[in-house]
């Protein structure tokens, strides 16, 4: 991701400061479980919680070291809980962290884009109502059919992105997840119990049978479901881009006073947001089939979804949530001129 096409509520989620406070409650509600159980002394999880704090820059320079993200964040954790540190992370492994972190990541990015498509379908049922008689030619084959309406026009742009609002919560349903259930999945040296702690402390729901990760299916339907709502970003943003064509010109995205088109050619008036939102559009759906590679992990687990993750994660929903923002702008103010678009 690049600050140029980012907005910083959504890059926030993605910063190593929110993923080690997510870390960091993770271990914290895993200890008060396992205090409940009696399986370390209560005031060791009180401990934790009192004295428990992270330095970003210190992780890195242990990491440096120990070449181990996780055993980096409990070395840096432990320098401040003191001697009752050696209590965290009983039962637990490195993915039990990992993945529910992300879990917990990608709903809050969704949470954000949930937020992007609602505000897109207030705007454009505005326009819909706005643009209710405003007659026009359609088309089929880009070749003059019969009349139609600006207005049923963007109301196909409404109905659409209510589906994708619909699937987008589905998605963020099945991603919710948490498991803590340790070593290879088998909950042999951690209690179930522990797991179904953390998953309400944190707002998700336990996996139902995990290996040592969360089965990537469901990370692969949650960037399939990103990729679909970018392809319908492509869609109405190839719409406005044949209209404001110079002899068509039935629409026209919104220039602001002192805008320039070219550098050589200042009578031009480009579509450049809907020519960036094709872009960034293409970008999104590449981040569905590595997501979807990622399914196919080697028997209870390997890390090949790793490296991955760490990149498709941020860029994906940050350049939606950007896309989304920037759509809802060009409808909102797109200019139309209707003795152009009578028939």
């Amino acid at each position: 991701m690049i600050p140029r096409y980012a907005r910083p509520e959504m890059v926030k989620i993605w910063e190593p400061e929110n993923k080690f406070r997510i870390w960091f409650e993770i271990e914290a509600h895993a200890c008060d479980a396992q205090a409940e159980l009696g399986v370390i002394p209560k005031s060791a999880a009180e401990t934790v919680w009192k004295l428990g704090k992270f330095e970003v820059d210190r992780i890195d320079e242990i990491e440096r070291e120990v070449k181990h993200d996780v055993i980096a964040f409990l070395t840096n954790l432990a320098e401040h809980v003191g001697p009752e540190a050696r209590f965290v992370h009983q039962g637990m492994t490195s993915s039990d962290v990992l993945d529910t972190c992300l879990s917990v990541q990608l709903v809050q990015a969704t949470d954000i884009l949930l937020a992007d498509i609602e505000a897109f379908l207030e705007v454009v049922k505005r326009r819909a109502h706005e643009e209710k008689v405003t007659v026009c030619m359609g088309r089929s084959h880009g070749i003059h059919a019969e009349p139609t309406t600006m207005g049923l026009k963007f109301a196909g742009m409404y109905a659409e992105f209510d589906r994708n609002l619909k699937r987008l919560k589905e998605a963020r349903k099945e991603i919710a997840t948490c498991a803590i259930s340790g070593a290879v999945g088998t909950f042999a040296h951690i209690d179930p119990s522990v797991e179904e702690h953390v998953a309400k402390a944190l707002g998700l729901e336990s996996e139902p049978i995990s290996t040592q990760v969360i089965p990537r299916d469901r990370h692969a339907a949650y960037f399939a479901t990103l990729a679909v709502i970018a392809s319908s970003v492509e869609r109405i943003a190839t719409e406005i881009r044949h209209l404001q064509r110079t002899e068509v010109r039935e629409v026209e995205e919104y220039f602001s006073p002192g805008q320039k088109g070219s550098s050589a050619m200042p009578h031009k008036r480009n579509p450049i947001l809907t020519e960036n939102l094709t872009g960034l559009a293409r970008l999104v759906r590449g981040f569905a089939i590595p997501a979807m590679e990622n399914v196919a992990l080697w028997h209870e687990r390997d890390i090949s979804h790793s490296s991955v993750e760490r990149m498709i994660g941020p860029d994906a929903t940050v350049t939606l949530d950007f896309a989304l923002a920037r759509l809802t702008g060009v409808i909102d103010k797109l200019v139309i001129y209707p003795d152009a678009i009578e028939p």
